[in-house]
């Protein structure tokens, strides 16, 4: 299993694989599950919330479209997950979102695909892209 970020999601599900590297592509393509934090949803949600992204359906009926893709797990929280976001090693920056997805990543042993230069640069957690 492999983790999805937010964006990696996205991108993936609204079929926008251009906007994905042809390494993080070749990842998804070939993993037979793919793990997706519940903060994913959250992150969605609250960018529609914010008028930052249009979705063409209502929110809740695209993340519940969403999570039903083939291969797709939902990454619940869990106290441990929690707390590990807050003991992150190193210097890690304090997007909320960003710190429990990486948790949850490290929790289950699993890489992440994802742009974000900030967790690429971090090098705690094998990041794809």
């Amino acid at each position: 299993m492999i983790a999805l970020d937010t964006h990696a999601w996205f991108f993936w599900v609204n079929d926008s694989l251009d906007e994905l590297s042809s390494k993080a592509l070749e990842s998804i393509q070939s993993e037979d599950t793919l793990g997706v934090s519940i903060i994913s949803c959250w992150e969605i949600a609250m960018l529609v919330a914010k008028d930052r992204l249009r979705l063409n359906i209502d929110v809740q009926s695209w993340i519940d479209q969403a999570l039903k893709y083939p291969g797709v797990k939902l990454l619940n929280l869990n106290p441990e997950i929690t707390v590990l976001s807050t003991r992150l090693p190193g210097k890690f920056h304090g997007d909320p979102a960003d710190r429990l997805i990486v948790a949850t990543c490290m929790q289950n042993n699993i890489s992440l695909i994802s742009k974000d230069k900030k967790i690429h640069s971090w090098g705690n957690i094998n990041v794809i892209w």
